[in-house]
């Protein structure tokens, strides 16, 4: 019966560990498949183009920018079409998030858009930040910035010195119009 126990809990575990992993995985294989969805603009975002587009931002802005390496977007513009689509990729992010491999660094009304951050890894070094917004105006994204050692304070800060308005959404999805 020792045997039986044994193998038993070894099958929990790979349960367990397979379902973590696809979690893990499921922002990563949305922004995959999103790219091949009518109406997405997605892909790698050259984090440069952000500096670029808010030239006065403070020293430790620019610090943290450079601790991001690589940035993955996925947005889909919200139009008089595609109410189905836009509360589908809506309520297929939102459920991403429920799982316990992201954790939330807040939430932000900015002009009618709702923005959550997350973040994987601990919480003195981030991996990985999220950041998710929709609007029923404007339409529904995500935003993955990967790097290392970024300080959460100021992504934050990052965070708050970019402002979200209809024009930034404009030359945001205008990025992915010129691929």
């Amino acid at each position: 019966t020792m045997k039986k126990l044994t193998t038993i809990c070894f099958l929990v575990f790979l349960v367990l560990f397979a379902s973590s992993c696809k979690n893990e995985k499921s922002l990563q294989s949305y922004l995959v498949e999103s790219s091949g969805k009518d109406g997405f603009f997605s892909g790698d975002l050259p984090v440069g183009s952000i500096l670029s587009a808010k030239v006065d931002v403070s020293d430790e802005v620019k610090e943290t920018l450079k601790s991001i390496k690589k940035i993955n977007v996925a947005f889909l513009r919200k139009t008089a079409d595609n109410t189905t689509a836009y509360e589908t990729e809506k309520a297929i992010l939102k459920n991403i998030f429920t799982s316990d491999a992201y954790n939330s660094l807040g939430s932000v009304k900015a002009k009618g858009m709702n923005v959550k951050v997350y973040f994987t890894g601990n919480t003195s070094s981030l991996d990985e930040v999220i950041v998710f917004g929709y609007s029923n105006d404007s339409g529904v994204g995500v935003a993955r910035l990967l790097g290392e050692n970024m300080n959460p304070a100021k992504v934050i800060e990052m965070m708050n010195s970019v402002n979200l308005d209809g024009n930034n959404l404009e030359s945001f999805s205008a990025i992915f119009k010129g691929k």
